[in-house]
């Protein structure tokens, strides 16, 4: 199976001195289950939700032939919320008609994921964030894609928010993303996706 992570700098595992962020982690993860699969990261630093919906079907189809078996992963929000210039990058109702675009167009030819966007270290942008993802479930939902919030497991972990703080006020470490990838790996709209391979099919 091919799967392609698309969004943000959380999707590109920033901060991970190990360099596998919470993506990396779950794909060793389902590979050491014996699972065969191909993953590409394509997260982005700073990239919004306009800046995902400009880019996520070309750079997917690239990677995702219709002849193979494939999924997409999205996960992006957080770089909406930041105020820049006395405003919001994204404001909230674009980021969800970006969302709803996006999964939209992605459905119709591949098997679908989204998790929601994560916590920084910042209390008055994780208000927003917080809000964000609440709004994200129902759009989500509308177009038949799983969903898995995240912002508060994360701001209740032990890591996440400390790593962050150490950091560069966003970004955790790898125990932070480790948490994360946790989180990914009990949904079980992901475990749905992967079936452990039979002793005959690995002979």
């Amino acid at each position: 199976m091919r799967i392609c992570f698309v969004g943000d700098s959380f999707v590109n595992g920033t901060g991970d001195p190990e360099f596998l962020g919470w993506t990396g982690r779950v794909c060793v993860a389902a590979r050491s289950a014996g699972h065969d699969l191909t993953c590409y990261n394509l997260g982005i630093r700073r990239d919004t939700s306009a800046d995902i919906r400009a880019r996520w079907e070309e750079e997917t189809a690239r990677r995702l032939p219709a002849s193979e078996a494939a999924g997409l992963v999205f996960s992006f929000g957080a770089n909406d919320t930041t105020i820049e210039d006395g405003r919001r990058r994204v404001a909230p109702a674009v980021s969800l008609a970006n969302a709803a675009t996006i999964l939209a167009g992605a459905c119709r030819r591949w098997p679908v994921l989204m998790v929601g966007p994560t916590p920084l270290a910042d209390a008055a942008q994780n208000e927003r964030i917080g809000a964000l993802s609440r709004d994200l479930a129902p759009v989500c939902a509308a177009a038949g894609v799983p969903y898995l919030p995240v912002v508060e497991a994360l701001l209740a972990a032990t890591y996440w928010l400390p790593e962050a703080e150490a950091n560069d006020g966003a970004h955790p470490g790898a125990r932070g993303y480790a948490e994360l990838a946790a989180q990914v790996q009990a949904w079980p709209a992901w475990q749905a996706w992967l079936r452990p391979r039979s002793s005959a099919s690995r002979a």
